[in-house]
């Protein structure tokens, strides 16, 4: 059997699973204008746990819920949201693509050497080319000519998601072993969504139904693409392709968000977008490739 041809259609849904979470940041934006953060955060994981029931019938797997897997699952709930709080720190004080671009490039780095140094796995010369053009395709997309803009308060925010994110792929991945992926996913969900209400019970919940299609389209996007479909594809191919590949496709993630929010913002699509996005795909290419 062709281990590497059974990879592929993993691969591919993966890069659809970027492109959800691209267009993510531009629905992030939408809501950071619209309501405070914690009724967003409420709401997201809410329906994002809705999301999942429909799915949930169609597999046709019971339920499970076991002590190894309550803590993989503990913590990557209490992940999530600390991710969701800071990325929304970072959309509502900084720019959507700095935010796109320093998790997307930093993620994966950290997800490489938390691997390297709890696991003490080696990296080939290879990998380590695929990564320096991950930063230099990050670098080129945001045209970060001034190191400063790394130290700015925003900015912090989003290497705190990049290293809370490394976190998330490495529970995902050793989840596998005690709990089916989607259920993972759902029972995620369910606990953000518990943690977050007594979070912001006492705050205007309802405040939502008085807004309008835009941010309603922005949020169910959010939870459902860009969450239910997008995270569970995520940690499905953490399983079968490892943490250190499956964060690699985030390279392709600032191509997609910028992209989209060319599309959806109006926000300029310029050459050095089209160049970094390049760079980051060949990143991708380099650390997958197979060794001859």
């Amino acid at each position: 059997m062709n281990l590497k041809n059974d990879d592929k259609p993993y691969e591919y849904l993966l890069i659809l699973a970027m492109l959800l979470w691209g267009g993510g940041w531009s629905a992030l934006k939408i809501l950071t204008l619209s309501m405070p953060m914690d009724i967003v955060i409420f709401w997201r994981f809410f329906l994002m746990s809705l999301s999942f029931l429909p799915i949930l019938y169609f597999l046709k797997k019971p339920l499970t819920l076991t002590r190894n897997s309550l803590k993989y699952i503990a913590g990557s709930a209490l992940l999530n949201i600390a991710f969701m709080i800071f990325s929304f720190l970072g959309i509502k004080y900084g720019l959507a693509g700095a935010g796109s671009v320093i998790i997307t490039t930093f993620s994966p780095i950290m997800t490489f050497l938390l691997v390297a140094i709890l696991f003490k796995n080696k990296l080939s010369t290879r990998q380590y080319f695929g990564l320096l053009l991950g930063l230099v395709g990050g670098y080129i997309l945001l045209q970060l000519n001034d190191f400063s803009l790394f130290l700015n308060s925003s900015n912090i925010y989003f290497l705190l998601c990049a290293l809370i994110w490394a976190g998330v792929t490495l529970l995902a991945q050793h989840s596998h072993k005690h709990i089916h992926p989607v259920h993972y996913s759902f029972f995620i969900s369910l606990i953000a969504t518990f943690v977050s209400f007594f979070y912001a019970y006492d705050t205007h919940l309802g405040a939502v139904f008085t807004q309008g299609v835009k941010f309603w389209t922005a949020l169910i996007y959010l939870a459902v693409l860009g969450q239910t479909v997008a995270t569970t594809i995520f940690f499905i191919a953490s399983g079968k392709l490892g943490s250190q590949r499956t964060s690699s496709f985030m390279f392709l993630v600032p191509f997609f968000a910028l992209s989209c929010a060319w599309l959806i913002l109006n926000e300029p699509l310029q050459l050095h977008i089209i160049i970094g996005g390049f760079i980051s795909m060949l990143a991708v290419y380099f650390i997958n490739k197979k060794q001859i």
